[in-house]
């Protein structure tokens, strides 16, 4: 009888405290828990090791080189791809299970759904839902792209998608998504500068409108009532201070 194939599956995490041990107690059921530790001052890596995780603690290369090193050092012939704010649900585990005992030969990667959640709901609409991602890799067959921020999987061959969603607790608070937009806008628009064209005037005010009418209305986040409201606002903000670094950036 075949041996089923084995899965790693690993996170990424920087003073994640709050929400390392969720995420690696729904992964408990892969042969291997590898947490990368970029440096946690809060004891981040002490309480993924009390979880049962194999810890290595890092320098921070960046998204995809961080992302890419834990792919090389997990040990299964299959690798789940995890952010600490995530959690996978009881039915997506049992998807993964029946993708190890009767793998596809020609099947190279597997995409799952990620079920956002803000201020404590699940958020359905505004583009949020299904947020495919590419995360279950068989060995050697995929790698991150080299962006410095919102990286995706180049897989080699084909992607199937499972059905069941990976949970995503994403922003924690208004403060955190600000905190985090400072710091991604930066990432993002750097990468435009080196690779992208420049951003006119007309941009600065179009694309944050563009984004907040697409998400309230054109997909219908007005459904999501207030938290539908305030995330189309802040995704706007979002792509208006990411156009503006550029914009500022070419100036320089």
């Amino acid at each position: 009888m075949r041996q089923n194939d084995s899965l790693a599956v690993v996170i990424v995490a920087k003073n994640e405290a709050a929400r390392i041990g969720d995420c690696i107690a729904s992964a408990k059921f892969a042969d291997e828990v590898l947490v990368l530790d970029s440096g946690s001052s809060d004891g981040t890596a002490a309480i993924a090791e009390a979880a049962g995780a194999r810890v290595v603690v890092t320098d921070w290369p960046g998204f995809a080189a961080q992302k890419n090193f834990a792919l090389d050092h997990a040990s299964g012939d299959w690798v789940l791809s995890l952010d600490a704010d995530e959690e996978v649900t009881p039915e997506l585990r049992g998807e993964i299970v029946a993708v190890l005992e009767r793998p596809a030969s020609d099947v190279a990667a597997y995409a799952v759904a990620r079920r956002n959640i803000f201020w404590g709901a699940w958020v359905r609409h505004g583009g949020l839902y299904p947020d495919w991602q590419v995360r279950l890799l068989r060995r050697g067959r995929g790698r991150f792209g080299d962006v410095s921020v919102h990286e995706s999987v180049r897989v080699d061959g084909t992607v199937v998608r499972l059905v069941s969603p990976l949970l995503h607790r994403s922003y924690r608070d208004v403060a955190d998504f600000l905190a985090r937009a400072d710091r991604y806008s930066s990432l993002a628009a750097a990468d435009r500068l080196r690779h992208g064209p420049p951003v006119n005037a007309a941009e600065l005010v179009l694309r944050p409108l563009g984004r907040f009418l697409g998400m309230y209305v054109l997909r219908a986040g007005f459904l999501d009532g207030w938290r539908g409201f305030l995330l189309a606002v802040l995704y706007a903000y979002y792509v208006f201070i990411r156009s503006a670094k550029v914009w500022e950036g070419a100036r320089r």
